[in-house]
């Protein structure tokens, strides 16, 4: 008789056995194809809530005055910036254009 293939079979189906109580006892997710799945992914915690308490309100969006402000800053930058002839160029006069018209 063959009594060398039936002990690995046994062996194998204690280990098989063991290894599902292992994981119904931890908690672990059994996979004995090694097939790749999403559980690590799915397992992890979602962070998008608490990113978003750790940061307070930003106040400075919601007042207009603030607002309107820094657009007038902005446009003063610009309006400087222009005059000076570093501003940006007009639309089809830019880098690419350029380059298409060679």
């Amino acid at each position: 008789m063959n009594f060398g293939r039936l002990k690995n079979v046994l062996a194998a189906t204690a280990i098989e056995g063991v290894a599902e109580a292992r994981a119904r006892i931890f908690g672990h997710v059994l996979n004995p194809t090694g097939q790749r799945s999403s559980h690590k992914v799915l397992r992890k915690k979602l962070i998008g809530e608490k990113v978003s308490q750790w940061y307070p309100h930003d106040i400075m969006k919601d007042d207009p005055l603030v607002m309107a402000r820094q657009e007038q800053e902005r446009l003063s930058k610009l309006e400087m910036l222009k005059r000076r002839g570093k501003g940006p160029p007009k639309k089809g006069q830019g880098k690419q254009a350029k380059k298409r018209n060679k």
